[in-house]
């Protein structure tokens, strides 16, 4: 049985490691991305006992990274999958938006919505038939959370260019998914000095993914612990 391949970027902690841990455990071959290479490392060796993985390490706003991440998906034969869940929160603690300094507000952007859009370009020709794109987002982007208008907006323009992706390309299955509060390092920055004990770990996200991945549900925007609701 040929064995399917994801791409998952952010994939050094958090969700991202989660997903790919649980992925490889299935049998899939990963490509993994992160800016930290020491950090992408360990979680290549680690799941390297399980499956085929490849790490790229690199920053995924660079035009030179998202050729070395088509180049390696390439070499694997093609992608059945792309998760984008690589991201950055902005300033920590994060600012009110008229205090918010546009040039980071520029790279939040960056990073969160034109990287991901960029990353699917950069690998389209590589996509095998009825692959599963998958958005990573955030209930920022649809409630209005005082404090987190440069994240939320960002998330929030995520999710509408991959409604229109999800409109332009029906061949794939395309999702934009909120994975609901976790305890990672991110949401932690988001709240400095707070215990965020009581949040689950990203592992209580990855059930719904995992059925997006697997499943064949129409594209859209997924709670991922909702979505493991309707399942059950």
């Amino acid at each position: 049985m040929t064995s399917k391949t994801a791409l998952i970027t952010g994939a050094s902690r958090g969700l991202g490691r989660a997903l790919a841990r649980t992925l490889a455990q299935q049998g899939w071959h990963l490509i993994i991305n992160a800016r930290g290479a020491d950090a992408l490392k360990a979680v290549q060796t680690e799941l390297a006992m399980m499956t085929h993985v490849t790490a790229v390490p690199g920053d995924i706003a660079q035009t030179s990274h998202r050729h070395a991440l088509a180049i390696a998906a390439q070499a694997s034969g093609g992608l059945d999958a792309v998760i984008n869940n690589a991201s950055i929160l902005g300033p920590s603690p994060q600012p009110a938006l008229l205090d918010y300094p546009l040039d980071v507000l520029a790279d939040v952007y960056r990073i969160n919505v034109i990287a991901p859009l960029a990353i699917l370009q950069a690998v389209r020709s590589f996509l095998k038939p009825q692959a599963r794109l998958i958005n990573v987002s955030s209930d920022a982007a649809v409630e209005a959370y005082e404090g987190w208008g440069g994240y939320g907006s960002s998330k929030a323009a995520l999710e509408q260019v991959t409604a229109v992706l999800a409109v332009e390309n029906p061949e794939y299955h395309i999702y934009w998914v909120d994975p609901g509060d976790m305890r990672t390092q991110m949401h932690q920055e988001a709240f400095p000095g707070e215990d965020i004990s009581d949040r689950p770990l990203p592992e209580a996200s990855v059930p719904g993914f995992i059925a997006l991945l697997t499943g064949d549900w129409p594209s859209g925007r997924y709670q991922a612990r909702e979505l493991m609701t309707e399942v059950g």
